[in-house]
């Protein structure tokens, strides 16, 4: 089943010298992209662009990220988002709009979620995400 994978997995596989600690899943992660079940939301480019001091690295990185086409995004992703933002909130569950965004477009998409946020954990009580692994 194809995965939205998270900015927390990708900042892992793309960090140098990761930790021995992480070899599951930045291995995993290589499963997926050779599957060819990753999928990309533009709001994860952006957050893992934006994290580039350097303009070779930001370039780099740009060009390797275009194998991953974004899964367009609607109106209804935004307004189950904002819903999903709502239901959390009352129950307790705090999160960012990015957050709740991956979980609407996974939910309304039948997709899963890999990350390494444990955050995830809480949402999938309350919004019914799937998450991978």
């Amino acid at each position: 089943m194809k995965a939205i994978v998270d900015t927390a997995v990708w900042s892992l596989a793309l960090r140098r010298g990761a930790p021995e600690k992480h070899q599951s899943v930045v291995s995993e992660l290589g499963r997926l992209i050779a599957d060819s079940q990753v999928v990309m939301l533009g709001p994860i480019r952006q957050e893992l662009l934006s994290g580039m001091r350097d303009k070779k690295q930001f370039e780099r990185l740009r060009t390797h990220l275009r194998a991953f086409p974004d899964l367009p995004l609607e109106a209804a992703d935004y307004e189950m988002a904002a819903d999903f933002f709502n239901i959390c909130r009352a129950k307790g569950v705090q999160g960012s709009n990015t957050d709740f965004l991956i979980c609407a477009a996974a939910v309304r998409r039948k997709l899963m979620v890999y990350t390494t946020d444990q955050d995830f954990t809480s949402y999938r009580r309350y919004t019914g995400v799937n998450l991978h692994g």
